[in-house]
């Protein structure tokens, strides 16, 4: 028991250290992005700074399984250098033994990614959109999927409207029991209008089945009118609706299957949020493959020599794998090939690879 907390202990440390050594790096790269992207004179540095630290989360998420077999690597590097994993052999251990505690230590931060620091991503990259928007000149358009139905807000720089629908087709292009309301630039309400269907086309929503509202009119409802068609002017596009989707990323895994349940109910495909839901599950799999991945290299005695080698085989699987992983969450997306086995499927086959490795070097 003593060893396996050593050999934890002395992971988790690596782990750290690789992970700070990412931080500061990331930390810099993206503060001069952010300074590029913004303009000196309308964003301090105060605020540059406080976008590159809402930003900067999310960049770790997604390198979390390259630190991970960093980590491992330094780890195992440097047992052998200190020929602590031949004492280990000459103990009784097998090296799958050594293994045990690194695997356990690599599950756990899974574990704790998922659980913990998905959310704290979510939350900084809503809020970072939300920020670096605010910057950023430039018309908005936001689309919400809630309970009630879908959301569509969208300004021109006179006013707003806010646009309400029971539900729609895949691209948001196509409205049904849609509702509009807009808004002067003081803030008060001018116009509602409700139509049985709403079609967006270029520079305009064309109604089907309208009854409208001035609501600047002393009496709404006795001046109202009714038409069997109308073609209302918007300054919406299909790529800006598809645009404004909430990404998955952006969304705590806690409260992605209660969203995907509303997406669905109002007309959209989920297929996008669905595969990301299954990918952060197996994110635990996928971080105790590349501790095998890189154990599988790197736990042979230096003495033996090509340890240079040894150890980009291991960062080029490591990538190899990581990349694999990215290309299966696109076909999953696209529909090429099933969810469970897009998300599955490279975490799985990363760990039967490497420990059929080990075996074979270890058992012979």
């Amino acid at each position: 028991m003593t060893l396996h907390l050593y050999f934890a202990r002395r992971f988790l440390q690596s782990f750290l250290m690789v992970f700070a050594a990412f931080l500061g790096i990331m930390v810099l790269l993206d503060l001069v992005e952010q300074i590029r992207r913004f303009d000196s004179a309308e964003v301090s540095f105060v605020q540059t700074l406080g976008l590159t630290i809402l930003h900067v989360p999310e960049s770790l998420y997604a390198i979390l399984p390259l630190i991970v077999i960093l980590a491992t690597l330094s780890l195992f590097l440097s047992l052998a250098r200190t020929s602590e994993l031949v004492v280990t052999r000459a103990a009784g251990r097998s090296a799958m033994r050594s293994l045990l505690a690194p695997l356990s230590v690599a599950l756990l931060l899974g574990l704790a990614a998922v659980t913990v620091f998905n959310p704290m991503v979510a939350a900084t990259k809503s809020q970072y959109e939300v920020v670096s928007n605010r910057f950023a000149a430039g018309d908005s358009s936001v689309l919400s999927i809630s309970q009630e139905g879908l959301w569509l807000r969208q300004g021109d720089g006179m006013g707003q409207t806010v646009i309400r629908a029971d539900r729609a087709n895949l691209d948001g292009t196509e409205l049904y029991g849609a509702t509009f309301l807009s808004f002067s630039d003081s803030g008060g309400p001018q116009l509602r209008i409700e139509a049985e269907s709403a079609r967006l086309e270029e520079g305009a929503w064309q109604l089907q089945g309208v009854k409208r509202w001035n609501l600047g009119a002393d009496n709404p409802e006795a001046r109202s009118t009714r038409a069997n068609s109308m073609r209302l002017p918007s300054t919406l596009t299909r790529n800006q609706i598809l645009d404004s989707f909430a990404t998955p990323q952006a969304i705590p895994i806690w409260e992605l299957p209660g969203f995907i349940s509303d997406l669905e109910e109002a007309g959209f495909s989920a297929r996008k949020h669905r595969v990301w839901l299954q990918m952060e599950m197996a994110l635990p799999l996928l971080l105790v493959a590349m501790v095998l991945v890189g154990a599988g290299f790197t736990m042979r005695h230096t003495r033996f020599g090509r340890t240079g080698v040894m150890v980009l085989l291991a960062l080029g699987l490591g990538f190899a794998l990581y990349f694999v992983r990215n290309l299966a969450q696109i076909l999953g997306e696209s529909g090429q090939i099933p969810i469970m086995l897009a998300a599955w499927g490279p975490p799985v086959a990363a760990i039967l690879l490497p420990l059929g490795l080990l075996l074979h070097w270890e058992d012979g």
